[in-house]
This record gives C-alpha cells, sequence and structure tokens, in this order.
C-alpha cells in the first residue's frame, strides 16, 4: 500500500501493511470512538462541526498510532492550544476571516515551536474562531478530545495484542 509508504528520501520505515481482517479491526475502534464522540456532542450541544477536527485526528491514529504526531502529549497541546486559540480571537474579534487566519497562523506557530505538530489542530482552531458559540463548548471538546485521547492507547494495545498473536 503505496500510502503507508513514507515519501522518498524520508528518513522513516514505512507502517507494516496488516492482513485485511486486522486493518479493518483497527479502524473499527477509531470509528467507533468518534461516533461515540458524536452522540455525545449531540446529547450535549448542537455545535456539530467544533468537534469534526477530531475525527480527523482518530484516523490518523490508525493510520500511525506510533507515530509522534499521535502520541498523547501532541494530541493534548495542539489540539486544547487550537480550540483556546480560535475561541479567544473569536471573542476579539468576533466569527470573521480575519479570526480565522489569525487563529490558523498562531496554532501552526504554536505547534511548530513547542514540537506538537497535528495538522487536524489546524481545522480545531478554525472551527472555534468561526463559530465558538459559548465557553461551555470548550470544556465539550476537551472531554471530546479526552476520549480520543484513550483511543491512542486503545490503538497501541491492539497494535501490541496483533503483533503477540501473529507471534504464535
Amino acid at each position: 500500500m503505496k500510502s503507508l509508504k513514507p515519501i522518498k528520501g524520508a528518513n522513516r520505515q514505512s507502517r507494516r501493511r496488516l492482513e485485511l481482517k486486522d486493518e479493518l479491526m483497527l479502524a473499527f475502534a477509531p470509528t467507533a470512538v468518534v461516533l461515540v464522540v458524536f452522540a455525545f456532542v449531540e446529547i450535549l450541544s448542537r455545535q456539530r462541526l467544533l468537534f469534526a477536527s477530531l475525527a480527523s485526528s482518530a484516523f490518523l491514529i490508525y493510520l500511525d498510532p506510533g507515530h509522534g504526531t499521535n502520541t498523547v502529549r501532541t494530541l493534548l497541546i495542539s489540539q486544547m492550544t487550537a480550540a483556546i486559540i480560535g475561541l479567544v480571537t473569536f471573542v476579539f474579534l468576533g466569527p470573521s476571516y480575519l479570526a480565522g487566519g489569525l487563529a490558523m497562523i498562531l496554532t501552526i506557530v504554536l505547534m511548530i515551536v513547542a514540537d506538537v505538530v497535528h495538522p487536524p489542530a489546524v481545522a480545531t482552531s478554525l472551527s472555534f474562531a468561526f463559530k465558538a458559540g459559548n465557553e461551555n463548548n470548550l470544556i465539550l471538546f476537551a472531554l471530546a478530545l479526552g476520549i480520543i485521547l484513550v483511543l491512542v492507547l486503545l490503538q497501541r494495545f491492539l497494535l501490541w495484542l496483533l503483533t503477540r498473536l501473529r507471534r504464535k
């Protein structure tokens, strides 16, 4: 599978392709978690788009759970920083392109400086900058992010388990 291989010249090994059954099992966990997050959000809020970037995070976790982009630290810091930056720009500038652009730029710079680059966080900053609603959405987002962080641990456990079962 070409999409699992590093680009030419990259100093990185490709993720080993598993059997189709195992790949589907790994993809099931992020899908189920995202659906639970969406149900959770639907019960507590109508701000569905604020959580769309978490679906991208979940799929990245499936794709390469061992990558630095998908660590608990990186996910937590990048996504929460992006949400806070987006909310702050929304509060001071209103739902505007200026707020979105500033939120995006600040998020990218801070992710690079703090070495917590997680691309879906850019979408998080834009979502909050364009339609933050209120501060309660930030708390709800943090709870949903916590569920995604559990997914990181679940994916690592599933990979460990699959590797162990394949050795037998």
